[in-house]
């Protein structure tokens, strides 16, 4: 399997991060709403973003410490 690379981790949380920004805007000029509806639904993009990124993070995390050979440490079991 591949080794673990900072760039493509990098690349792909704040990838998943900013679908979901674009996402909250393309919701906001789709539907022209209110200041107050347009900043609710700007807050919960940021939201959606900040957990988008956590969850892509820890998948990847969790596949690379999952994968003894990304790892380099010996099996202990």
């Amino acid at each position: 399997m591949k080794k673990f690379s900072y760039g493509v981790f990098a690349g792909l949380t704040l990838g998943a991060g900013m679908l979901v920004l674009v996402a909250s805007g393309v919701v906001i000029l789709a539907f022209g709403p209110g200041p107050k509806v347009g900043l609710a639904i700007a807050l919960g993009g940021i939201i959606g973003s900040i957990a988008a990124m956590g969850f892509v993070a820890n998948r990847l995390l969790d596949r690379a410490n999952a994968d003894p050979e990304i790892n380099n440490q010996p099996d202990n079991g």
